[in-house]
């Protein structure tokens, strides 16, 4: 039942609807920034007097102390309403790509958060909804659902996911692999895996691939996902077998709206990870356990990780799968993606 309300809520976010969200300190009453209008912010706030809540990271790019943040620095900031912060001015302050378009804002002032564990709760369900995590905050009143925060980590829990099917699928790379469907009951997102080669004793080549339909389905130069994804294919088809785990976390875990807002703030001049953190998301949000899952359920323990990335081999070790050895991937940058790779190389560890 506590992922089920959490997909409720998730759903009510994303149309735009009021959503109560509790923990042990008590419980808020939020609707998306960006996704009220003047007719649903008039019947969730009729005062015009809900405050504002939005992540620290937003908070520190608008001059605002954060109360707590001495004690938790990821901890979110609450703006106090004033009579001139209306929907368009709210969204202004959730969104960073319009920041150079109306580059003065404020002055605004920070409020004591009520109840900073159903704050923290609120943000991580912004992020599972692909929104902004930016609400405006009442304490009263009617919502489309209610969740709490033990809700929040029950739909974000990877030992949900099962195989839903599996079939022959020819590639280019492999006339004979597998595809093979993961679903969980909690969250609509589907996940796959192809097996290539014929499974023996030996250890598999895997490659974790986070969906990037940029990349991987239009071609776009600006990373260089698709043409991992399509090398990737070709290592694991020369390996004696091996399994390419196609896992739906777009944009490292803060999805396909997002991640083009961040591509938005690229052209502005910041870096891939600034980019992130000034949307007010993590880094990297991706959670490795839901790969860790997977192999489980295909009957993998150990593998040889086909990756750049120092993390992936951390996060898949931590979630308890074994690495026994990385392999790399070797690609040329091209103009659009020598800063991308260079940002993921500099200050994301990638040995490329």
């Amino acid at each position: 039942m506590g992922a089920r309300a959490a997909a409720r809520a998730i759903d009510a976010l994303r149309r735009g609807w009021a959503v109560t969200v509790s923990a042990a300190d008590g419980a808020i009453r939020v609707m998306a920034v960006e996704g009220a209008d003047a007719v649903t912010l008039s019947d969730f706030d009729p005062t015009a007097k809900a405050d504002i809540l939005i992540a620290a990271a937003r908070g520190e790019t608008l001059k605002l102390a954060n109360q707590l943040a001495a004690a938790d620095p990821d901890m979110p900031v609450l703006i106090a309403r004033a009579p001139w912060i209306d929907g368009d001015v709210a969204m202004t302050i959730a969104d960073p790509v319009m920041d150079l378009a109306s580059p003065l804002k404020g002055p605004f002032s920070a409020k004591p958060l009520a109840a900073p564990l159903a704050a923290k709760a609120s943000l991580k369900l912004a992020r599972l909804a692909g929104i902004l995590p930016a609400f405006f905050v009442t304490s009263t009143g009617a919502s489309e659902a209610e969740v709490a925060a033990e809700d929040v980590d029950a739909y974000d829990d990877a030992t949900h996911l099962a195989i839903a099917t599996r079939a022959r699928l020819p590639v280019s790379t492999s006339e004979t692999a597998e595809i093979v469907a993961f679903r969980s009951p909690d969250e609509p997102r589907e996940h796959v895996a192809l097996v290539i080669g014929k499974r023996d004793d030996s250890l598999p080549v895997v490659r974790l691939h986070s969906e990037c339909l940029t990349g991987d389905v239009l071609g776009s130069l600006k990373c260089d996902c698709g043409p991992q994804l399509h090398q990737a294919l070709h290592q694991i088809a020369g390996s004696r077998w091996g399994v390419l785990l196609y896992l739906r976390q777009e944009g490292r875990g803060i999805g396909l709206i997002n991640k083009l807002r961040a591509y938005a703030l690229q052209d502005q001049g910041f870096d891939t990870v600034d980019a992130n953190v000034r949307l007010g998301f993590a880094i990297d949000a991706r959670d490795f356990s839901v790969a860790a899952r997977m192999l489980d359920l295909l009957g993998v323990a150990e593998v040889r990780l086909l990756t750049n990335n120092p993390n992936k081999v951390a996060g898949l070790e931590t979630a308890g799968i074994k690495v026994a050895e990385r392999l790399p991937i070797i690609l040329p940058a091209n103009p659009h993606n020598e800063h991308y790779l260079a940002t993921k190389r500099d200050r994301t560890g990638h040995q490329l």
